[in-house]
């Protein structure tokens, strides 16, 4: 899905000799290089503070206990989803409530959020979801009427612009209480291991989470909240910094991919291909189609018969999932993210994708509809 290895050929004498500088320097843990890169990040997104941490999911988490979200606490966020933006609500006891999604872009639905507010909500999770924006302005409106925290779930769409009505643009995850991101490997900005980062406007609220990724400690050895261990390796962050040089670089590279694979599937009667929003731009952390009457797996196996991967995101919607059965929900509530999980596929999408490679992956799933 995503060929790292012919990225890193391109860029290795600048990673070799990042990763070489970071071992003879001996600073391992919040060395230079993670402040270096904390800054180039901050300069790239226009934001006043990024806090990194250790991977996406904590950086999730972590939002959360900055917010001090309590027990009970209602958070909103979408049922087609990867089971981190879920796990993280349970994980600290909060109440996950799910909503569905729309069948265009994919992102939650803001009338579905409208609909689910209550007195106990006390946060929104919009997800960015395969490299474009949810319509923030709507739920900025929400979190201010009802007084709600907006956390964006930005492990996909690092780089993408929301645009408002007003012409004026922001970094997705730049836009809310606060944003997290994910740096894994296959993400369009990703490191050569788990790194993630959160990131925020609010001084008070960036000094908590400064404390809380370190155990808790603002001075040494003194604990004055409870926190958790999620640090960004100084390995990590050198691999990054050159790798954000050259973030918009591989979205428009992401873009050109994107291109083809319309155009060589824009006549086909069952084929839907990504819809591009006219609030924000999209930089195709995944390429995913809309396939009418698939057999989502024969055609993944059909695939890989030829040596082409393709993926399934996501199979099972969150409000089906075995871990969060919850009797607030049925099969049928959420009927677009649960015609989304039985019809759509993601093809290899990445910087690297050359015409023959784009040109083999768009026949092959061409002969496979022809013939089923």
């Amino acid at each position: 899905m995503v060929d790292l290895k012919s990225q890193y050929d391109k860029i290795q004498q600048e990673i070799d000799t990042a990763v070489i500088d970071v071992i003879r320097s001996t600073q391992y843990i919040n060395g230079s290089e993670v402040k270096n890169f904390q800054h180039d990040l901050e300069n790239y997104l226009n934001v006043k503070h990024v806090i990194p941490c250790a991977n996406g999911t904590d950086a999730l988490q972590v939002a959360m206990m900055g917010l001090d979200l309590k027990p009970g606490d209602e958070v909103i966020t979408t049922s087609f989803t990867f089971v981190a933006t879920v796990e993280v609500i349970a994980l600290l006891g909060l109440t996950p409530v799910l909503v569905d999604v729309l069948p265009d872009t994919f992102n939650i639905d803001p009338e579905s959020v409208r609909k689910a507010i209550t007195s106990k909500t006390k946060a929104i999770v919009p997800v960015h979801l395969f490299g474009q924006c949810v319509d923030m302005e709507p739920l900025m409106e929400m979190g201010k009427e009802h007084n709600l925290y907006i956390i964006e779930d930005n492990a996909q769409a690092i780089g993408a612009d929301y645009i408002f009505k007003d012409g004026t643009r922001k970094k997705a995850g730049t836009i809310g209480t606060v944003g997290c991101t994910s740096f894994f490997p296959s993400k369009n900005l990703g490191c050569y291991g788990d790194g993630g980062a959160i990131f925020t406007n609010d001084d008070e609220l960036a000094q908590r989470l400064r404390v809380i990724v370190n155990h808790g400690m603002e001075v040494r050895y003194y604990h004055d909240s409870i926190g958790v261990n999620s640090r960004l390796d100084s390995i990590q962050a050198a691999i990054l910094r050159i790798k954000l040089r050259k973030l918009d670089e591989y979205a428009a590279a992401r873009r050109k991919a994107a291109c083809y694979y319309d155009r060589a599937f824009a006549n086909h009667p069952r084929i839907k291909t990504p819809v591009r929003s006219k609030f924000s731009s999209h930089v195709f952390h995944q390429y995913t189609l809309v396939i009418e009457n698939l057999d989502q797996f024969a055609l993944q196996k059909f695939m890989g018969e030829r040596d082409i991967p393709a993926m399934i995101y996501y199979p099972v919607p969150m409000h089906m999932q075995k871990a969060y059965i919850d009797p607030r929900y049925k099969e049928g509530d959420f009927p677009v993210t649960e015609m989304l999980s039985k019809s759509v596929i993601s093809l290899p999408m990445h910087t690297e994708l050359d015409e023959e490679q784009l040109k083999y992956i768009t026949e092959s799933v061409l002969e496979f509809l022809g013939q089923n």
